[in-house]
């Protein structure tokens, strides 16, 4: 019962920090993440403990779903466009951050061993999906730099968790070969990327040759694409793979599955409800318990400093201000120099990448679940029985950074974006015009053949001539607009915008009246709810 119990109270937390967000002052424009961190340490001071938390059950339990739905919601276009960049990012910013931050932490914190830095540096390196989303929503990010930014935040935790194991594994044992690490981390990555790919392409096909012969039921694709993220980490675990790449592999995989257009449309509404309230929820419970372990981490920290010779506890305050500074100045060298390759390889005559941009890439890396979880595996003995060196200081100064990234993100990075011009991209828009063109088009041809083909139509074709006019008519205009002359994009798109607003008026009118005919008992609540769902799927048309 008690873990019924802090389980709601840990969704009303989530809740809560929602409120709070949109009633703060806009002086004061704390992200959701940092308020969820808040709330949850308010939970643990309140109740004298928070949870304890299993970093493995942790993993399980949060990061595949999460992962899995950023892999499916990524745009593909800019994610294979950059790809160069972005495995710059996930890989080779990844070993220069363990070696150059690793080498720092130990030459400023002696007593903690040279393995434990790397594992510390290690596990510090990869970017957090989760954080780099909250961070997003309120700084204005260019489109481009995001889909860099959320592509390197997908790919880099395998190889930072791939850094930490064989850290600590160096720390236990005292050994370490490069080539075992070098192999390993391929079989990692393919068997990962592999695994995810072929249990999703499974899975759904699958599912769709038993629908066809024996039909389904309304929540089973919801589920199964729920449960295929768990599904996809677990196989890949069980067979020594990177759980989190196969969760990220099958969220892009399940992207390109869901083109084949099996789904109901009703279907597909209710499954972007459902994910979009678990990610929500996953989102908050794990921010909101970085909060409840902040406490005693802090408690244990400054025991650890006091053993290590700094009696003063505010030296674990210079100790993660040089350590986050040490992360930047890495993070900023390497990102300058790889839009610098990236800029002579285009062909520019100019290929010094704006500071300001540089500096906004490496502001926006910010730390988050991944690093926590990742530094709470720390094991609690060496091999030899004695306590793991320095364990509590290293979570200490995790938790730490972590939330020092999301400070100076959310706060510095709109300040320093704010009037940088970026050149606008009118792909999508172009990509948009062409694609409701082309689907204008089959909806005329397809009206033209159902208007003679269906057997109704045959036994009254003066009504479904009639009919067929209305609908086709609307998208004929559609067809009209788009092949006009001489008439700005622009001022057509204003046009679309005006025609919506109108329109979205008349859905809200057409709903209140429904339930107001509902409220006086002149029509069924069952018929209610069904003319109120078509109006809202008409609503989220336009929205």
């Amino acid at each position: 019962m008690h873990s019924i119990e802090v389980v709601l109270v840990m969704l009303l937390a989530v809740v809560a920090g929602g409120y709070l967000t949109r009633v703060m002052p806009r002086w004061l424009p704390l992200p959701l993440p940092l308020v969820q961190i808040a709330l949850g340490a308010t939970i643990a001071g309140v109740f004298g403990r928070g949870v304890t938390l299993d970093p493995h059950l942790f993993f399980v339990l949060f990061l595949p779903p999460l992962l899995f739905l950023d892999g499916w919601r990524i745009p593909k276009s800019g994610l294979f466009r950059d790809r160069g960049l972005i495995l710059q990012l996930a890989l080779g910013l990844v070993v220069f951050t363990v070696i150059g931050a690793g080498l720092l932490i130990h030459w400023m914190i002696p007593v903690m061993p040279l393995a434990v830095a790397f594992a510390l540096a290690a596990i510090l390196s990869p970017t957090d999906p989760v954080a780099v989303s909250s961070i997003a929503a309120r700084a204005p990010i260019p489109k481009r730099v995001m889909h860099i930014l959320e592509g390197e935040s997908l790919l880099n935790d395998a190889s930072g968790l791939v850094c930490f194991r064989f850290a600590v594994a160096a720390a236990l044992t005292g050994t370490f070969s490069l080539m075992s690490a070098s192999l390993t981390f391929l079989w990692l990555a393919l068997a990962g990327v592999a695994v995810g790919a072929l249990l999703t392409i499974g899975v759904n096909r699958g599912h769709a040759l038993v629908s066809r012969v024996f039909g389904e039921e309304a929540g089973t694709p919801i589920l199964i694409s729920l449960l295929t993220p768990f599904g996809a980490y677990l196989l890949a675990e069980q067979i020594g793979a990177s759980g989190i790449l196969a969760a990220v592999a099958a969220g892009v995989t399940m992207s390109y599955v869901e083109l084949s257009g099996r789904a109901l449309a009703t279907t597909r509404v209710q499954r972007a409800a459902v994910w979009d309230t678990v990610q929500f929820s996953l989102n908050g419970i794990i921010f909101v318990l970085l909060g409840e372990q902040l406490p005693w981490i802090v408690e244990r920290a400054v025991q650890s400093v006091r053993e290590a010779g700094h009696v003063d506890p505010w030296w674990l305050a210079v100790f993660v201000f040089v350590i986050y500074g040490g992360l930047f100045a890495l993070r900023f060298a390497w990102v300058w120099v790889s839009l610098r390759i990236g800029l002579y390889r285009s062909g520019r005559h100019d290929t010094r990448p704006r500071i300001r941009l540089v500096a906004a890439m490496s502001l926006a890396g910010v730390r988050g679940a991944i690093t926590l979880a990742g530094v709470l595996t720390l094991p609690l003995l060496l091999d030899d029985g004695t306590p793991f060196p320095t364990r509590d200081l290293a979570i200490f100064l995790a938790a730490a950074v972590i939330i020092l990234s999301l400070l100076l993100g959310s706060f510095v990075l709109p300040r320093l974006l704010r009037g940088l011009e970026v050149p606008e991209e009118d792909e999508d828009d172009r990509e948009l015009d062409r694609a409701r063109h082309e689907a204008a088009v089959a909806a005329v041809a397809a009206v033209e053949r159902a208007q003679h083909a269906l057997p109704a139509a045959q036994a009254n074709p003066d009504l479904y001539a009639s009919a067929a006019v209305r609908v086709m008519a609307l998208y004929e205009e559609r067809l009209r607009r788009d092949g006009a002359l001489g008439v700005d994009a622009a001022e057509l798109r204003r046009a679309d915008e005006a025609e919506r607003a109108l329109r979205l008026a008349g859905v809200h009118a057409e709903r209140e009246r429904i339930y107001a005919l509902a409220r006086h008992r002149e029509i069924s609540d069952e018929v209610a709810r069904k003319l109120v769902r078509d109006l809202d799927l008409m609503e989220a048309r336009y929205r």
